[in-house]
């Protein structure tokens, strides 16, 4: 790899240390998630954790891509993980002298969502650049990685709290912070790299400019169709994703919910080792296309049975092609956007993938309790058919949900293949060189003086309080396509990652 743009041990520490600070926010996020929901018995209030989580990204996500195509990628990066830094640290001392309040949570929530959306969008802005178009493909798989770490945060942090309490996970989170961002700091990087190309509309209003995505999107018909797919697809993902832990829990126990979870991860592990290491086909519109059918069988194969021995094989083949889809969409909007609007066009993206999935939490459940279960019940309306196949009793209304959730993902691939501007999208013309700037091109771009944070290997880092606070199994996603993307206080779905909106990344 000595064609990439700073030598590989340079960009290995700098992913592998954002890969820890990544594990230091999920373990926060997981303690806060906890203590909300002991000390409230709210499910309301725990989920009002992800709202301040979610609205804010999604309301900042356009000034982000804005910020993003105009400003010093690495030092926006360390400011607004500064931003996300302090809101940690004002959240451990207000743990340290026990005057922590529900409404801190989400003030701290909505701030560091805000701040983690401006440097995902940065950091996904300027990897084309670092890594090179011959390696893009094979850095978003590694993307991933940190997406099946955070299903351990979970079990480590039930340790760490029960050893040296909240505050102590939180001060181990701000240690993760320095590590980041020293390393960062430390790497020399050409300033070409971190300084957008110029866009030329500077002097246009924000507004039009955070519309800029938007209009270059518009003008590629086939892009824009991909991204569509994308936001259906997290859709899909998160009714599965809010749903998969009931399901389960319907016919087992909460140890046996754990072991699947694990099974989950190693599925979604073993799918970014396998991208990190092939990069994906040559026509990336295939990888994203047979990914979707392949994880709608696989979503359709849960509901077969009430068994455990099932859901264990199913679920890491579901979540096997999960970095697929992600890394795919990723690497083709990072290859088909030219630079100077490639931070506008993935805000873009972040949004529509940001916003699918709340919505289907919101529906999920509603939908399956007065509906769904209902049909399901011995005697209810589709007992003796639907019944006589997938069964009858607690859980088989989910189960149908989700025959339908993953057909509909068999058949949102299929429409995707039958869109030639979709089908297609590969043979737009590149908008990055086939090579990056050697690092010795350019003299390095200096780290902001003063500046202390963390840049996420991933899309973003998580909003300290809503990563892993919520059941999710998508992208969301790198979370919108997540896209990305791009990572809970009660058990998480099955192996599932924080959702990556936009793919990645997140």
């Amino acid at each position: 790899m000595a064609d990439l743009a700073i030598p590989a041990r340079r960009l290995v520490a700098i992913w592998l240390a954002q890969l820890l600070s990544l594990i230091g926010s999920s373990l926060t996020a997981f303690v806060l998630g906890v203590w909300v929901y002991q000390e409230t018995g709210s499910v309301t209030q725990f989920a009002m954790i992800f709202l301040s989580a979610t609205l804010p990204a999604v309301l900042v996500a356009p000034f982000a891509g804005v910020l993003a195509d105009g400003r010093d990628r690495r030092k926006l990066m360390l400011a607004s993980d500064t931003v996300a830094a302090l809101g940690t640290a004002a959240l451990a001392l207000l743990v340290a002298s026990d005057n922590l309040a529900v409404w801190h949570i989400y003030v701290a929530g909505a701030v560091t969502a805000a701040a983690s959306t401006v440097q995902g969008v940065a950091y996904q802005s300027m990897t084309p650049s670092l890594v090179g178009k011959k390696h893009l493909g094979r850095f978003n798989g590694l993307m991933q990685v940190s997406r099946a770490v955070q299903i351990a945060a979970p079990l480590l942090a039930g340790v760490l709290v029960v050893t040296i309490g909240v505050a102590g996970v939180m001060a181990i989170d701000l240690v993760t912070f320095v590590i980041a961002a020293t390393t960062l700091m430390l790497v020399r990087i050409p300033s070409s790299i971190t300084r957008p190309p110029k866009s030329g509309d500077s002097a246009e209003p924000l507004l039009r400019r955070a519309a800029a995505g938007w209009r270059h999107l518009r003008d590629r018909p086939g892009l824009l169709q991909l991204m569509v797919v994308f936001a259906v697809y997290n859709f899909l993902f998160g009714i599965a994703g809010v749903l998969v832990q009931p399901l389960i829990l319907s016919f087992a126990d909460a140890d046996t919910l754990g072991v699947l979870m694990f099974a989950g991860g190693a599925g979604l592990f073993a799918g970014s080792l396998v991208m990190g290491a092939w990069g994906g086909p040559k026509r990336r519109i295939n990888a994203v296309c047979g990914g979707l059918a392949g994880g709608g069988v696989a979503l359709v194969l849960h509901s077969l049975s009430p068994s455990a021995w099932l859901i264990g094989i199913v679920a890491p083949l579901f979540l096997f092609m999960l970095p697929i889809i992600n890394s795919s969409t990723m690497t083709l909007i990072q290859t088909k956007t030219e630079p100077s609007v490639l931070g506008r066009v993935l805000a873009t993206a972040r949004v529509l993938g940001d916003a699918s999935v709340p919505l289907a939490y919101i529906i999920a459940g509603p939908l399956v309790d007065s509906f769904f279960e209902p049909l399901m019940q011995p005697g209810g309306a589709l007992a003796d058919s639907v019944g006589s196949v997938i069964g009858t009793g607690p859980g088989r209304g989910i189960a149908l949900l989700f025959v339908i959730t993953g057909t509909v993902m068999v058949v949102l691939a299929a429409v995707a293949w039958a869109r030639p501007g979709v089908r297609r999208v590969d043979d737009l013309p590149d908008a990055l060189p086939d090579e990056p700037a050697p690092a010795s091109a350019e003299p390095a771009e200096p780290a902001a003086e003063g500046v202390a944070g963390a840049a996420g290997p991933d899309a973003a880092k998580p909003a300290t309080v809503a990563a892993g606070s919520v059941p999710a199994t998508g992208p969301v996603p790198d979370t919108g396509p997540v896209p990305d993307t791009e990572p809970a206080p009660v058990p998480k779905p099955v192996g599932e990652p924080e959702p990556d909106t936009a793919p990645a990344t997140r």
